[in-house]
Order: C-alpha cells, then structure tokens, then sequence
C-alpha cells in the first residue's frame, strides 16, 4: 500500500503544501499515520479524497459545505444537493457576468462613436445606458397607447368611407384627444435631458420641449443649468418614480 508524504500529495493534486496543511487542520484530510520521526503519511484512500475535495474546491463549493459533505452518513444525497445548490449560484454568476458584458460591449460601442470622448462624456453615457431600460419600457407604453389611437381613427375612418356610418368617428373623437393629452403628459412626465456641454440632467417645460427640434434620442434645448442650447439627449426622468 502506497504511502505520500505532504509534498507528494500536494504535488499530485496540484495543490500547495500549506493547502494540504490547511486541509489537515479543518479535519478534512488527516493522514492515516505518522512515521517515527513524525512525518504525516497519506494512503491512496486519503488521496482519492484528496481529490474529490480539490475537485469540489475547483467547482466552487466552499469549505464548510465540503466538510458536512464528509461528515454526512449519506454522501450521495447531499452531494447531488450541493451540487445543484452550487450549479444554480453559478448560473446566477454566469447571468451577471453575461450582463456586464453586455453593458461593456454597448460602453465601447457607445464611446467608438463619440469623437474625442471625455471623462465626463463617458460618465453620460453610462448614465444613459443604466436608464436606457425604464426609458425603453415607456416607449412601450407610448407605443401601445400611439397603435391603439390608431386603430380607433383607421376603424372609424374606414367605416364611415365604406357605410356612410359617420357617428363611430364623431365618438371616437373625444377619446383620441383624451388619450392624446394622456400621452403628452405621460412622456412630458417620464423623460427628462442630459446637457453635453454641462453634463446636467434637466427638465425643461413642457412648452419648449413640445416645440423643440428633435430626433429619435434628442431635443434642440436650452439647458436650464449653463443656458446652452443644444442638442441634449433624452433620458428617463428618475424622479418620476417618487
């Protein structure tokens, strides 16, 4: 029967001789003998467990679950249950990092086309990328809210050219401007302007940012913190949310 040394076990399960040691004083590997001169001697059953515990390490379970491991009568029910316990935190791991990454390839993105980005540049747009979510869900409701508005006046449009049933469109009259003031004050309400020259987020009225020029993520305004007009970029306005 074989017997290894502290340094030989460490170096067959690529580990480092204190890491056997510290093994040996949380109770999880104790040799099976001493020589006569006091030396820790392992046999082949304290490396195959060597093994199993360098192998769980490498999966991720921690120190302690590893010992109640050992220390409980059935090992192969509770190691099926540790490991799906450490399988689900790793699928967790794997869903953050995989959204990191997301933000960061959107980040790079974002900054190869701004010219000549700034600290403060970037600071604005990972601002804009953090509420680019709740800006998107009031998008949807706006979207939802523009097609139902349109049905309502293609229906009653179209009905009233192919019958002559003109009253449909006269009623849905008042519930188009209802929902259009609706609308203009749940966008007004939801979104507000980050300033590129001061870096400010602002609101501006109601008026000015109705009337502004704008595109699909910006508005020609002026900016209510350093008075520079320009063209600021739209975001979702947080307090809205209190």
């Amino acid at each position: 029967m074989s017997r290894y040394t502290t340094g030989e076990i460490a170096k067959l399960c690529s580990v480092s001789v204190r890491t056997v040691q510290y093994y040996d004083t949380r109770g999880l590997l104790t040799p099976s003998e001493l020589s006569e001169g006091g030396r820790r001697l392992y046999s082949d059953a304290d490396l195959k467990k060597m093994k199993t515990i360098c192998f769980l390490r490498d999966i991720g379970l921690p120190i302690n679950a590893i010992t109640r491991l050992f220390e409980e009568g059935n090992s192969e029910k509770t190691i099926l249950l540790l490991l799906e316990q450490q399988r689900e935190l790793l699928e967790d791991e794997m869903s953050e990092r995989q959204e990191k990454l997301r933000i960061i390839e959107e980040l790079t993105r974002e900054i190869k086309n701004t010219p000549n980005v700034s600290a403060e540049e970037i600071g604005d747009i990972v601002r804009f990328m953090e509420n680019k979510k709740k800006r998107r869900r009031v998008l949807g409701v706006m979207i939802a809210i523009a097609v139902v508005m349109e049905l309502i006046e293609i229906g009653t449009v179209a009905l009233w050219i192919a019958t002559g049933i003109w009253w449909p469109f006269a009623a849905g009259m008042p519930i188009l401007i209802a929902l259009g003031i609706w609308f203009s004050a749940y966008y007004y309400k939801k979104t507000a302007y980050l300033c590129p020259e001061c870096h400010t987020v602002f609101k501006p009225s109601f008026k000015s940012m109705f009337w502004a020029a704008h595109t699909p993520r910006t508005r020609r305004l002026t900016c209510s913190h350093c008075g520079i007009k320009s063209y600021c970029v739209e975001v979702y306005d947080e307090n809205s949310d209190k």
